[in-house]
């Protein structure tokens, strides 16, 4: 804008500060850009430029299509990890277990058989006072029938 085109009015003048008004003149034709009504018209797309852009889709599509199924994949192979380290741990605690409650049966039949043979052995005492203590024909009697 050229400054014959603003005309300032002095509206007041005060100690204060200043007013004022400015008027500018209406545009005109010629600083007015002519704006187009439509978007700007595309070029027309080549068979080749079409043909290109295409199969650019495609190997984007591929691609991605590429990246789910390792991604799937992966979280399979993953599964799998987990599924067999849960079982390995359950077979770990299930053998853990089992020799564990063996182990556990095997003090138990030992001490059953060291309290027998106490028994047996003052059973002995009792109704063998003094006699030799080998296997005769009484301690045959007394010991408990096996079965």
């Amino acid at each position: 804008m050229a400054s014959s085109d603003i005309q300032v009015k002095e509206l007041e003048k005060r100690a204060s500060g200043q007013a004022f008004e400015l008027i500018l003149s209406p545009r005109s034709k010629e600083s007015v850009p002519d704006f187009p009504l439509s978007p700007p018209k595309k070029k027309d797309l080549s068979l080749e430029e079409i043909q290109k852009k295409l199969e650019a889709a495609e190997e984007r599509r591929k691609s991605h299509e590429a990246e789910v199924l390792k991604q799937l994949a992966e979280k399979r192979e993953h599964e799998k990890e987990v599924l067999q380290k849960a079982i390995e741990e359950n077979n770990n605690f299930s053998k853990m277990a089992e020799e564990k409650l063996t182990h556990k049966m095997e003090a138990n039949k030992e001490n059953r058989e060291a309290q027998m043979a106490a028994k047996l052995e003052r059973l002995r005492e009792k109704f063998l006072p003094g006699q030799a203590r080998g296997r005769g024909a009484e301690e045959q009697r007394i010991q408990r029938p096996r079965g």
